[in-house]
């Protein structure tokens, strides 16, 4: 039997033990892996592993030893409860042992739970479990993870009070990130909530929240942005060091300085314009980037963005003989000069 996306949702927090099995299956391994270990620890319970009622094996051993997932189904456990065989990563070659155990399934038996790649419509491992009467099959997409999803996630980590502007910072991380990264965040968020009962904050969520990997590339925006151009040099050393070339950099700068453009110029000032942002800026990003617009002021920054876009074109300039990057260095100390203008 097909499970919907929804369906599968409210499946993997509450599965039936009764069913023969489920196949989930998706092009995202990571998002696979995540709904397996919530199905299988709903299933199953937290002391499976110990009391050795969930059976792991790789698929690619099927092809060797196809009995042994029968033997594993079949198998009589020395603990009382529920018990799963989990096939893992499976393919055409150990569909016909998949295929085997579904139709020998018998109540009593251990569910069968497998997890594979993307399968198409005349996949015959899907076919299996679709045209099952007692076992389900579903997919799993590259969707952002819904508003109740994410509730899930907080709960199962004991994280319940989440005020509205955190939980809308929460949903942002979840569909900029992928679902391991988000789960890995959530963790260290429980960590560091530890028996602190207060509300959830922006400030909690960024102290945790997954650091860019242009982290570098970011602090040389803010330095320009806020003057402090005796620091460009030795950060563009640094950005040097780390292959960054001048383009990037040039169009990095652009963005910076268009965010703050959009913020500067709103009709409403820049206190409605911060809130405009899309996506939002959150706690101590959106007050830097506040203090930075107000300080500019929109006319600064329009002749800010002029710099950049000449800057721009004499980088991608075929006639160019200078060195890129200290071309962009050079606009970048004309711009840190510039926000010191009165």
């Amino acid at each position: 039997m097909k499970l919907s996306p929804r369906e599968a949702e409210g499946y993997f927090a509450r599965p039936d033990s009764g069913k023969t099995g489920i196949l989930i299956y998706g092009s995202d391994a990571m998002r696979v892996s995540l709904k397996r270990q919530q199905m299988l620890a709903a299933l199953l319970g937290p002391t499976a592993e110990e009391e050795m009622r969930l059976t792991r094996m790789p698929a690619s051993d099927l092809r060797k030893d196809p009995a042994q997932l029968m033997d594993a189904v079949k198998a009589v456990g020395f603990f009382p409860g529920i018990r799963a065989v989990f096939v893992e990563d499976a393919n055409d070659t150990a569909t016909p042992a998949i295929i085997s155990a579904l139709e020998a399934w018998q109540p009593g038996d251990a569910q069968i739970v497998v997890t594979a790649g993307q399968l198409k419509a005349t996949s015959k491992l899907r076919k299996a479990f679709e045209g099952h009467g007692n076992a389900y099959a579903t997919g799993i997409y590259d969707d952002p993870p819904s508003r109740s999803e994410i509730e899930r996630i907080l709960s199962e980590a004991q994280i319940r009070d989440v005020p509205g502007d955190s939980m809308s910072a929460l949903v942002d991380i979840a569909n900029d990130i992928g679902p391991g990264d988000f789960s890995r965040m959530v963790e260290k968020l429980a960590l560091y909530k530890y028996e602190d009962s207060s509300p959830l904050t922006l400030d909690d969520i960024q102290a945790v929240a997954p650091q860019s990997t242009e982290a570098a590339l970011d602090d040389m925006l803010n330095i320009v942005a806020e003057g402090r151009g005796a620091e460009i040099g030795p950060l563009m050393g640094r950005l040097q060091a780390q292959g960054t070339n001048a383009v990037t950099l040039c169009i990095g700068a652009t963005r910076h300085f268009r965010t703050l453009y959009t913020i500067a110029s709103d009709p409403g000032g820049p206190a409605q314009g911060i809130g405009r942002l899309r996506p939002p800026a959150y706690g101590k990003r959106r007050d830097r980037l506040l203090r930075q617009a107000q300080s500019w002021g929109a006319f600064k920054l329009e002749t800010a963005l002029t710099l950049l876009t000449d800057t721009d074109l004499q980088l991608r300039s075929a006639g160019q003989t200078a060195p890129a990057l200290a071309l962009m260095e050079r606009a970048l100390i004309q711009l840190a000069r510039l926000s010191r203008v009165n």
